[in-house]
Formats: structure tokens, sequence, C-alpha cells
């Protein structure tokens, strides 16, 4: 599993071992945090190692070290640059860590003959559609940011590779995707504002932007149920909630409500966060629930319980760093 020390793989690792996988998780520590791995130090089924997943020969050395005259099943490559913003001030950070592990992931899967990937995509490879219902044929894709082009360079990369190299490939699409341990993100953003200036909350954009929003728990379930029952060589799925989104204003209500009622908030102006950002989305997710899977939470459940979550991985930070 590459980007195996972050905040999806920090989710999906427990659950690929309570299914009675072995997991060798690599991750740079760019953004990945070695504390995600505590609670599986004493698994015997669990390694993890520090590796630049954009480097072929580190990282088939790292495999070929753990694996022993085991046979790898499954790539789960989730490694990508989390910071839009940082990819759009510098695009060396996306070619590298979000193209570049896609590339050497598939040289090392030729090279060890290890038959499926799982990719973490991204709704970002659509560009900006506005209010039009977004579908895995939508298009043109044409990603406005940094980290979708490389992400849908990496589709494409993959792709290629499931033809040429006869491999199986999993390309999950995700939302906006919330829930601890979080690492970034609007609401970790928000909550943490709240905490140098109790009295104001100051938002980017005019609160507008609308996006869909899905909590990591249900995330995993998804994938999982992708793996296992999509037939294709080459399958594509938008994963998300089945309503039309949640706006920021209400997202920044939620995270002043529940960590400092009192706060006046500021909103800024104009309807985009940031250059490169997507301000409204709406997905279709109907693929995947022809396939069977639907979840259980829309866009302002996942905020609320995510909102509740992190807030309390806050506290529990402050609590520790005064002990």
């Amino acid at each position: 599993m590459t980007g195996g020390a972050g905040f999806v793989a920090a989710n999906l690792i427990p659950r690929l071992l309570n299914g009675g996988a072995r997991v060798l998780a690599l991750d740079d520590f760019s953004r990945g945090l070695a504390e995600h791995w505590a609670p599986f130090r004493n698994e015997p089924r669990f390694a993890g190692a520090q590796v630049d997943c954009s480097d072929a020969d580190a990282l088939r050395g790292a495999i070929e070290r753990a694996r022993g005259e085991d046979r790898v099943a499954e790539v789960w490559h989730l490694a990508a640059n989390s910071d839009i913003p940082a990819g759009i001030r510098d695009p060396r950070v996306d070619l590298k860590d979000t193209f570049l592990t896609t590339f050497a992931v598939l040289a090392v899967m030729r090279d060890l003959a290890i038959p499926a990937i799982r990719f973490a995509s991204s709704s970002a490879v659509y560009g900006d559609l506005g209010e039009t219902a977004i579908h895995e044929a939508s298009g043109p894709l044409e990603p406005i940011s940094n980290y979708g082009a490389m992400k849908l360079a990496s589709e494409a990369q993959i792709r290629a590779a499931v033809e040429s190299d006869g491999i199986r490939a999993d390309v999950f699409r995700f939302p906006n995707v919330v829930g601890v341990p979080a690492t970034h993100g609007v609401i970790l953003d928000l909550l943490r504002k709240l905490k140098a200036t109790p009295d104001r909350l100051d938002v980017l954009g005019d609160g507008t932007q609308t996006k869909s929003y899905l909590h990591v728990e249900e995330l995993i379930e998804a994938m999982l149920f992708i793996a296992r029952t999509a037939s294709g060589a080459y399958n594509v799925f938008n994963i998300g909630p089945r309503d039309e989104g949640v706006s920021v204003r209400r997202i920044a209500e939620t995270v002043r409500d529940a960590a400092a009622p009192g706060a006046a908030i500021r909103f800024g102006e104009g309807g985009r966060g940031w250059v490169g950002d997507v301000p409204r989305f709406r997905y279709d997710t109907g693929r995947l629930a022809a396939l069977g899977w639907q979840p259980r939470l829309g866009s302002e459940d996942a905020v609320r319980r995510a909102v509740a979550q992190i807030a309390a991985q806050e506290e529990a930070v402050r609590r520790e760093a005064r002990a």
C-alpha cells in the first residue's frame, strides 16, 4: 500500500488485516504520519517502511524485502500530494507525489508480476462542470488544478498498463472525504482557526461553494465492495453520497456551533476558496448503486459526524500536550 501512513490508509489497513490479508504500508512521511501505524505494530501480518514511492528502485526493494517468497496479490495505490494549493504554487509537487508515484508503482508491478491495482483517484479529474451531475462518462475531462491533472494522467497510465500488462485496475474517484485521523481538510482547518481566534471564524470564499462529502468509513466500505464485486479488467467508479452536497457556509456553521457557539463567521469574497478549487460539483453514483452499494450518510450527516470526531481528536492532542 503506497501512501500507507495517510488518512485513508489508517482506515483501510485494519479492514484489510481483519479480512486476513498481509499488509505492507509504504510512505515517505511527507504528509503521512508514522503514528498511524502504532495500532498495528504488534500485528504479525503488518509491516511498514519509509520509502519514496516515486523511486521505482526503492519501491521494488522495499516490496522484495518484505514479501520474501510470497506473491503480492494487489497494490492499493493511495500515495499523492493531498495539498492542492501546494501543487498550484509548485507543479513539481504533484508531478512527483501524484504522477511519478503511479509511474513507479506500475513499473514495479510489471517487474514483480503483481496482477491488480486499486487506485485512489479524484473528482478533480472532471474539472469545473458547474451544476451538471457528473458521471463516469462525463467529458471532456478538463481538470483545473495540477492535482487533478496528475490524477488524470495517472488514470491514463493505469489504463495503458491494463492493456499492455494484462493487470486488473479499479479506479475510485473520490469526492471530499472526511473523518479521522484528520491530517488536512476544511473541517480541521476551521477548527484550528477557531482555536487561534475563538471569537471569529474566517472562511475562504463567500461560503456558497457546494460539494459532495463522504465519511471515510463509508469510502472504505465502497472500495472494498468494488474490489470484490466488479468484474471488469478496468473499472472506474464515482464514490460519493446520493445528495447534491453541502455548502461551505453550512460546514462553517456546524464547526462553529460545535467548537465556539459565540464566534462570528466572516466569509471572504468570490465563489472559490483558492486557485484550482472547484466551487460546485454534483456526483452521479448510479454506476456504483447498480453494482449494489449505496452510502448510509448524506453529505451533511457525514460532515456533522466528522466535525464531532475531529473536534475530539484535537482536544485529545491538546490534553496530551498539557500532560
